[in-house]
């Protein structure tokens, strides 16, 4: 059976960057976002410099119930999936009790529930065939409390301590479980997060979504690399 890397939010930043770096090494594909119109054009620009097979589903991950409607797909097994990259997530800043709560909601549909629901469904059946690879996107924003952003500094710490929690848990089964914790890197972000970041143009501080897809493939190896088919 073809096996395939699922990576949610990859329509742009650091999702878009990691589908590339696994393309290049040879990875198949299934690309998870919102924005049809950017998942077609870059499922057919991947499939042609790279010759991998390049899927993906239109899906509002903050939307239970089409979060489901993917998680049912998913577990018919009709593809493998041994490789999960979680990295869709949104952020809000100001006071948190000034926002309004349906976009402070969507960011724990998102940042948290959807991800654990993915790891779950996928993570259960990576056990069942005693292998897989599961990396989570969190954040250095995890490490600490973050006043004017508190919903998402509090999210990203859910997603590193429970990455830490389930690398524990699944490693008997053969599955690697890793957390990504980048600092400030270019992309949509945070413009949907509504900040201002113009402090950070030119600082040392920001990355690029392509210089952490490299860091992360050089301490992770193992992402690149496709395992065996049976």
């Amino acid at each position: 059976m073809t096996r395939y890397a699922l990576i949610t939010g990859a329509s742009s930043g650091i999702g878009l960057a990691l589908a590339e770096a696994l393309a290049r090494r040879g990875r198949n594909l299934i690309l998870v976002a919102r924005q049809r119109d950017a998942l077609e054009s870059i499922a057919c620009e991947l499939t042609q410099r790279f010759s991998v097979e390049v899927l993906f589903r239109i899906c509002d991950l903050s939307q239970p119930l089409q979060a489901s409607g993917l998680l049912h797909e998913l577990e018919q097994g009709e593809r493998s999936i041994d490789l999960l990259v979680n990295n869709a997530g949104i952020g809000t800043s100001g006071a948190y009790v000034a926002q309004d709560w349906p976009r402070e909601q969507q960011l724990i549909e998102l940042n948290i529930l959807a991800l654990a629901r993915l790891c779950h469904a996928i993570g259960t059946i990576m056990a069942g065939q005693g292998s897989g690879q599961i990396l989570n996107v969190a954040s250095v924003a995890g490490f600490q409390p973050g006043p004017g952003m508190s919903n998402y500094y509090a999210s990203k710490a859910y997603v590193l301590h429970f990455s830490e929690g389930l690398r524990e848990e699944l490693k008997a089964y053969g599955v690697k479980v890793s957390v990504l914790c980048p600092g400030p890197t270019r992309s949509a972000f945070f413009r949907t997060a509504q900040m201002d970041v113009q402090a950070l143009q030119g600082s040392k501080l920001m990355m690029s979504a392509e210089e952490v897809a490299l860091i992360t493939r050089d301490h992770h190896p193992w992402l690149a690399q496709p395992p065996d088919c049976p």
